[in-house]
């Protein structure tokens, strides 16, 4: 099952976790009005696709005032979005998550996945959120659960 971040935060959301105020968006027009909307200076505006490394690809902006918000949403929606998991085609980002910036305080990963392999589910987990969890792996996996 593929979901997008914002269909993740609606389950999560819906289940009382807390996550960062936000709308998914089609245009420029209104990535700013969800903005606008949110009433805060600071928005972060993220493609939407099925696949991970959209930061480091560009596809993840802070973006701070009405222009800038404006100006990645413009940059963000209809790029070609390559990382290292969409292979080198990359994906057509079609839609935009446009969320409160908030303070972040702890970042914590984790991830539910199928190993085909051998044919369960498996459970990721890590101290050492945010990006990058192949390097974490790598060369820290005892700090993965």
């Amino acid at each position: 099952m593929k979901i997008h971040e914002y269909q993740a935060k609606q389950i999560l959301a819906k289940y009382g976790v807390p996550v960062p105020r936000g709308s998914v968006a089609y245009s420029a027009k209104e990535a700013t009005k969800i903005a606008e909307d949110l009433g805060t200076e600071v928005c972060v505006v993220k493609a939407q696709i099925h696949a991970g490394g959209r930061g480091k690809g560009g596809g993840v902006k802070v973006s701070k005032g009405m222009d800038a918000i404006r100006e990645s949403a413009e940059t963000i929606l209809g790029m070609q979005l390559v990382t290292h998991q969409t292979g080198t085609n990359g994906q057509k980002v079609k839609q935009l998550l446009v969320e409160e910036g908030v303070e972040i305080q702890k970042e914590l990963y984790c991830s539910v996945l199928v190993d085909r392999g051998r044919q369960c589910v498996v459970l990721l987990a890590s101290t050492e959120g945010g990006m990058d969890i192949e390097e974490v792996a790598e060369k820290t996996p005892e700090k993965i659960l």
